[in-house]
């Protein structure tokens, strides 16, 4: 099966996306022949209270029920956040969303390792994005930066039931954290393809090699980017990575220790 880890609904609020609906989505995935899709709520990244948009999203994915899979955002400096956190749980949420630089939030703030915990502990992964755009083509008003690699160190050190899918990550970034960790830390981070380039660079190769195809999903960042793009650089991969083989993603709610206990 495979699993879209990193797609989104909603409109963008420094250009216009074309047709970011779940109906298009839907379609999307039939061409692409992805099984299921993990689903976030593009504008809860900006908003300062992201619950409204965590229902916005839940009532607009409720007829795909088994295809698309809600991932709220939930933010941890926000009242009531654990509530939240709970009510994604009982969605079926396999993940949740969090955006620390667009709120403001530092590399180690307390609030988001508290987050990731507690995620975890629930059996859902905690995803965080890279950025949503490049240098080249973003806008002059979006000036929150992009996730350091100091930030999701600090939440892969949180404890043992923090899972992390990070999306959007360069072959920098990914190097520059997978090998700042130990082992037993490196095991909770997992990172999307949608950012990796392909060839004639071949840093998902290079990755691959290096790191290992187990610590990758696959991931797109439709409407943002282009669904063709990571599928046709896992199709170019060199004969000797054809039989690779990333996480499932499907599997990764799974994967705490507070959840295998239960």
């Amino acid at each position: 099966m495979t699993v879209d880890v990193n797609t989104l609904i909603g409109p963008y609020p420094f250009r216009e996306l074309p047709h970011p609906d779940p109906d298009v989505l839907v379609r999307v995935l039939d061409r692409e022949q992805i099984d299921r899709a993990w689903v976030g709520y593009l504008p809860a990244a900006f908003h300062r209270d992201p619950t409204p948009g965590n229902a916005v999203l839940l009532r607009a994915l409720a007829p795909f029920a088994g295809r698309l899979a809600p991932v709220p955002c939930i933010r941890p400096d926000w009242p009531r956040w654990e509530h939240a956190l709970g009510d994604a749980a009982s969605a079926g949420a396999p993940a949740i969303r969090a955006y620390p630089p667009q709120w403001g939030l530092g590399p180690h703030d307390v609030g988001m390792r508290e987050l990731a915990i507690a995620a975890g502990e629930r059996g859902m992964a905690t995803l965080l994005t890279v950025r949503f755009e490049d240098l080249r083509q973003r806008h002059w008003l979006d000036a929150a930066g992009d996730l350091s690699a100091a930030a999701i160190r600090s939440l892969a050190r949180a404890g043992d039931a923090v899972r992390l899918v990070v999306t959007a990550a360069g072959r920098e970034m990914i190097e520059e954290v997978h090998w700042g960790l130990t082992p037993d830390e490196q095991q909770r981070v997992f990172w999307d393809i949608s950012w990796i380039w392909g060839p004639p660079e071949d840093h998902l190769a290079k990755l691959f090699r290096t790191i290992g195809a187990e610590r990758f999903v696959f991931g797109t960042q439709w409407p943002l980017r282009l669904t063709q793009t990571p599928r046709a650089n896992l199709d170019l991969l060199p004969d000797d990575l054809r039989s690779a083989r990333m996480a499932d993603a499907s599997a990764l709610r799974f994967s705490s220790p507070a959840v295998r206990r239960a």
